[in-house]
């Protein structure tokens, strides 16, 4: 049976914040970094009546921020076992200010693929070293903070911008503004944080892509990345298409309506992070396989029937699949990892999750312009999750022992 490894490491340095106060400190750096990626998805109907761009624009704009981080997780997802966790994560923090400096000046697709990319950058190499960061300090904690958190700050993105968009003047600006303030805080905080990982040489080696999960952790990465794979193809839909999708099950194009799937998604899925964080990694991802399988399958009935109070009915369920399916799948792996391969090993279940997020949604909106049926073409990647979860379902059955201890 595959050994569970202790994963505790000495801080470096005994000053500045608490290892919990530390771990509360990269969990909002998560969330504001989450947030501003979700922030944009109401807007995009503002940018959208403004510069007269199609439906798969829309997807190829959102599909570029998941691509960019993919390069960023390849790249740069070792650097901080080199450079030590705080750099990195400073250096994130300061081009992720570069973005929302980007959209909140952008004046066209062209510019507002560029504010993605930088932003995706930024990103990616924020949940790789601060998700190891997390790890360092408490392993429990930690474990369970990178699987809240995303949730967290995509919901609250959502919502926010959300709100902003349709009370208050300026949103291009207002929101993008405040992120670049809570992000300047956040910053001052960070740099108050132990470091766990002392500066090593191999920095530049480091960079090259390299995908490779050791042999120990393997078993535990084949049960849980479709999971994984499945849940954030999920929440790319409701990212990309659901704003258009539940604009024409509501009969409104007010942007109000934009954010709100993602937000009770997110919201529903980190809520049941914490909900279910004392329950056996194996039995919260199969309940979170269940809860795809049936939220999505309400959501296919509700688009046939062209009820919105039984499509966020069934997003609300998709939710509790979200956040349990992405929970289970980090604490079934990330407890097999050494110390110096968490970055790594915690970057390949972020490259999955992105792929997940970015390619079916690029792919649906692709099939939008050439079908011009909106909601046939959310039907068909309906389908697309169940078949996934499925697959996920049969490999972890079929998985006779138990794979490692979850935390």
């Amino acid at each position: 049976m595959t050994q569970t490894v202790q994963l505790s490491a000495p801080a470096t340095k005994a000053s500045g914040l608490s290892r919990g106060a530390g771990i509360a400190v990269i969990s909002a750096v998560f969330i504001t970094f989450l947030a501003a990626s979700s922030a944009p998805t109401p807007l995009y109907a503002i940018y959208q009546a403004e510069w007269g761009f199609s439906a798969v624009t829309t997807t190829v704009v959102f599909g570029t921020y998941a691509v960019a981080v993919l390069l960023a997780l390849l790249t740069l997802g070792r650097l901080s076992d080199h450079l030590g966790r705080r750099p990195v994560v400073l250096a994130a923090i300061a081009v992720q200010v570069i973005a929302m400096v980007l959209f909140a000046t952008a004046d066209g697709v062209p510019a507002l693929l560029v504010a993605r990319i930088v932003q995706g950058l930024a990103t990616g190499a924020a949940v790789a070293a601060g998700g190891a960061w997390m790890l360092d300090l408490d392993r429990a904690k930690g474990t369970l903070a990178n699987a809240g958190a995303p949730g967290f700050g995509t919901a609250f993105g959502a919502l926010i911008a959300s709100v902003v968009v349709a009370t208050l003047p300026s949103p291009k600006h207002l929101i993008f503004v405040a992120l670049i303030a809570a992000l300047a805080t956040q910053a001052v905080a960070v740099a108050r944080i132990p470091e766990t990982a002392p500066r090593a040489p191999g920095a530049l080696a480091s960079t090259r892509p390299h995908v490779a999960l050791p042999r120990h952790v393997r078993r535990s990465a084949a049960v849980a990345l479709p999971v994984m794979f499945a849940v954030w193809a999920l929440a790319g839909f409701y990212g990309s298409l659901g704003p258009a999708v539940i604009g024409t099950l509501v009969g409104s194009t007010s942007v109000a309506f934009a954010g709100l799937g993602l937000f009770v998604l997110a919201t529903v899925g980190a809520s049941s992070v914490l909900l279910l964080r004392n329950q056996p990694a194996r039995r919260v991802m199969l309940l979170g396989i269940l809860s795809l399988v049936a939220g999505v399958a309400v959501v296919l009935v509700a688009l046939q029937a062209q009820s919105p109070v039984l499509f966020f009915a069934g997003t609300a369920v998709a939710g509790i699949g979200f956040g349990a399916g992405f929970q289970g799948g980090i604490r079934l792996v990330i407890p097999q990892a050494l110390p110096d391969e968490r970055a790594g090993v915690l970057s390949l279940l972020y490259v999955v999750s992105y792929l997940g997020l970015g390619v079916p949604a690029v792919l649906a909106g692709v099939l939008v312009v050439h079908s011009g049926d909106l909601l046939a073409t959310a039907t068909d990647y309906g389908f697309f999750v169940i078949g996934l979860a499925l697959v996920a379902l049969v490999g972890l059955l079929l998985s006779r022992r138990t794979l490692d201890r979850s935390v």
